[in-house]
């Protein structure tokens, strides 16, 4: 059953049009259940049906024009039901309904399945028989366990479709959005710019040409190219293999030297693909065709044909990826951005971000608010190949991304941009005024950095200091570690952007998605495993070179804080604190004199350590709320995985519980606390936490005029209201509207969607 499955599933991928390979899925699902008719409707949700997309059984007259609404129906049922529906007659179930264009008068019984991605019901399948009864459990589980798997492959289907759709005038409509998570605030038009780390057939996305003597062109060169490498690897291999072992080369050649390889490529060129698409049909042809021989040593050279298929595809793929020009005004699109790539694109050029992978509390979003870049994250079903090029809208607000968009949109969003602007002019009205609410509490705004140009991005504005330097991203745009000299100077360009204010330096916190490339950490569940504290504890010499640096940076400054990641016991710090006093001691002894000794804090981001907050109090100076892994950790959800990127929500009424837990321990044992999570800087976040008692805040440099803002329009008393009437709901986006309708009341709307 599982290579039937696998087969079927294939053909999705396969296949560069969807109405064909939903066609095959029908007639390989038909014969691998021996049935009579297999059908695949598609859902609609503009238009709230299910369209008939492909059959085995049913007329094919019917195809794409008959459509059975939500509510109509056994197809409406299941995926109303969101379950299978097995019946032995279906002509006598109230919800059967006729339809004479199908022309399925002969059969009885009916199987439906719903086609599930995300929780959305996609479509749904079904299988007829004459016979009056139900199918047996063995076909239930294979139409269900096929449903299941058919969910991603339609919708990165349809994604294709939809980047296709936008290109050609026959097909152009009002432009389709793809949606991720939001993962930084603001709206971004450019060109996309794609970097891919490994060229594949997987990633190609089907795509046509309209000059196929260009595209025969490029097949041949890169044919020539690949024989020529071929040579050269021969080459090496005969110097040390024997003759028969490395004539395996010659196999490769004569595949390349195959007129039959290389006229069903010009073919498919012929047909309208480009040289990319062509090879890939033709190769996954030959793939599919040799699977299914009896003979072991046939279905062995399926790994020669692919292998030979990849390094033509990379030849044709590569050339055109590395004499491209980076352009001007582009969004920059990978399965999963970087610091390192972010470090090699100048900032003036990057208008937005778009990741494949993440969540809106990864890394990479992380990095982009810092840089104020707006960033969707989490396009799982984005297919990267030939999007480079292409106009390019990224809504950091509500998570879409339009490629190649109509006018209309384009027009739509360019007014919002505008609009975004004159807001970013009158925040800047305020940059040298105080935090503070309108009725006089004040409140101390600091920055998140790590990165050189946030001192740019905040200069002139008036901050109380840095409330988290991220020392992990200078080591993470390095081949190296960098040595304790290369540090202090890096801390003390930090400690010297804010004279007399604290500046509170992080220690290296690494794992998890923030990886080192010389110090890779391979592990199954990095977010559980061995990361912040946890590593340099183990590794003792990284954290005394590092808090040296950042002790001998701070000699005749005075304004370092040391803040201590992950931590999950009283012993952690007792021995973090050993480490910083043998590092102290130590430059003491050298400089002959007292150096300036900083406060230690300890980062509220592991549950345990909420517990502790008594028995921490006595050893630290105050502590700091991480809300991003606070978050990520009481709801057991990875914050980098896009599949339950939807659960993560600072507003989980669980998570404020425990933030408001803190803030009242934080009082009890009178311990200084700040937050420093993401949470602070969106305005629904900042006055929750205001109204549980906090009133020292950081966020990323682009946030903090916002913050002043906000704050200077609202008033503790109706802040304080707000938690009361917060505390009373139970699902996240009721407590987000609820705060939300409050900023719309006060003219602040524009701070949380596009526009003003």
């Amino acid at each position: 059953m599982l290579t039937t499955l696998k087969r079927i599933v294939d053909e999705v991928n396969r296949q560069p049009v969807l109405e064909k390979a939903l066609e095959s899925v029908a007639k390989l699902a038909k014969d691998a259940m021996h049935t009579e008719c297999c059908s695949i409707y598609l859902a609609d949700e503009e238009n709230k049906h299910y369209l008939l997309m492909a059959t085995d059984g049913l007329s094919q007259s019917a195809v794409g024009s008959v459509a059975i609404g939500f509510d109509e129906g056994l197809v409406g049922l299941v995926g109303k039901k969101e379950e299978p529906v097995n019946i032995a007659n279906a002509r006598t179930h109230p919800r059967f309904l006729v339809t004479p264009q199908v022309l399925e008068e002969s059969y009885n019984s009916f199987l439906g399945a719903p086609i599930i991605h995300q929780r959305h019901v996609v479509g749904v399948i079904s299988v007829q028989h004459s016979r009056h009864q139900v199918f047996d459990d063995s076909q239930v589980a294979f139409l269900v366990t096929l449903a299941a798997q058919l969910g991603s492959a339609i919708a990165h289907a349809e994604a294709r479709e939809a980047l296709d759709r936008t290109e050609s005038p026959a097909l152009k409509s009002r432009a389709r959005a793809l949606r991720g998570v939001a993962g930084s605030n603001g709206i971004a038009l450019g060109k996309a710019y794609v970097i891919q780390p490994q060229i594949s057939f997987a990633s190609i996305v089907p795509r046509r040409t309209h000059n196929i003597g260009r595209e025969i062109v490029r097949f041949k060169q890169a044919v020539k190219k690949t024989q020529q490498e071929l040579k050269v690897l021969s080459g090496k291999m005969t110097l040390i293999l024997p003759s028969d072992t490395s004539a395996i080369f010659d196999v490769y050649n004569h595949m390349l030297n195959d007129d039959l390889l290389g006229e069903k490529v010009q073919n498919q060129i012929h047909n309208g693909w480009n040289a990319a698409t062509a090879l890939k049909i033709v190769i996954e042809d030959l793939c599919s065709e040799l699977g299914q021989m009896e003979d072991s040593y046939i279905r062995e050279r399926i790994t020669d044909i692919r292998d030979i298929g990849q390094r033509v595809l990379t030849n044709l793929i590569k050339k055109e990826m590395l004499s491209r020009p980076i352009p001007d005004n582009l969004i920059l699109v990978a399965e999963e951005v970087t610091a390192s790539m972010l470090a090699e694109i100048p900032r003036e050029k990057l208008n937005g971000i778009c990741s494949v992978r993440g969540s809106n509390n990864s890394h990479a979003a992380i990095l982009a608010r810092a840089l104020g870049i707006p960033a969707v994250m989490g396009l799982e079903d984005l297919p990267l190949t030939n999007l480079d090029g292409r106009d390019t809208i990224l809504d950091g607000y509500s998570g879409q991304v339009f490629f190649n968009p109509d006018a209309v949109i384009t027009k739509e969003y360019k007014v919002l941009l505008v609009e975004e602007k004159e807001l970013d002019a009158l925040v800047q009205s305020i940059a040298t005024e105080s935090a503070c609410t309108r009725d006089g509490t004040r409140v101390s705004l600091n920055i998140n950095t790590g990165l050189a140009a946030d001192f740019e991005v905040v200069r002139g504005i008036d901050a109380d200091g840095i409330g988290l330097y991220r020392t992990e991203i200078p080591f993470m745009v390095r081949n190296c570690f960098p040595s304790e000299q290369e540090q202090c100077e890096l801390y003390e360009k930090a400690l010297d952007a804010y004279p007399g204010k604290p500046v509170n330096m992080r220690t290296l916190d690494v794992g998890g998605d923030k990886p080192l490339p010389y110090f890779p950490i391979k592990e199954d569940n990095p977010f559980l495993g061995w990361r912040g504290i946890r590593m340099t504890l183990d590794h003792p010499e990284i954290l005394l070179v590092q808090v040296r640096a950042m002790l001998k940076a701070n000699i005749g400054r005075g304004n370092l804080q040391i803040l201590l990641p992950m931590v999950t016991s009283v012993q952690e710090v007792e021995e973090c604190l050993r480490l910083i006093n043998q590092a102290y001691a130590e430059l003491c002894e050298e400089y002959q004199c007292e150096v300036p000794k900083p406060k230690i804090g300890a980062m509220l981001e592991v549950p345990a350590a909420i517990y502790q907050i008594g028995l921490l109090s006595r050893l630290v100076d105050y502590f700091s709320v991480g809300t991003n892994d606070l978050t990520q950790y009481l709801l057991a959800v990875d914050r980098n995985n896009a599949r339950v990127a939807s659960l993560y929500d600072y507003y989980h009424p669980g998570v404020i519980e425990a933030l408001h837990y803190i803030a009242k321990q934080c009082k009890k044992y009178n311990v200084p606390v700040s937050v420093c999570g993401e949470m602070a800087g969106e305005p629904i976040g900042l006055l929750l936490l205001v109204s549980m008692g906090y009133r020292n805040f950081s966020m990323s440099a682009q946030n903090l005029l916002k913050a002043k803002w906000v704050l200077k329009h609202i008033s503790l008393e109706e802040v304080e209201s707000l938690l009361q009437q917060t505390s009373q709901v139970a699902c996240p986006q009721q407590i987000k509207n609820l705060v939300a309708q409050k900023l719309d009341e006060l003219g602040l709307g524009g701070f949380i969607r596009a526009g003003k």
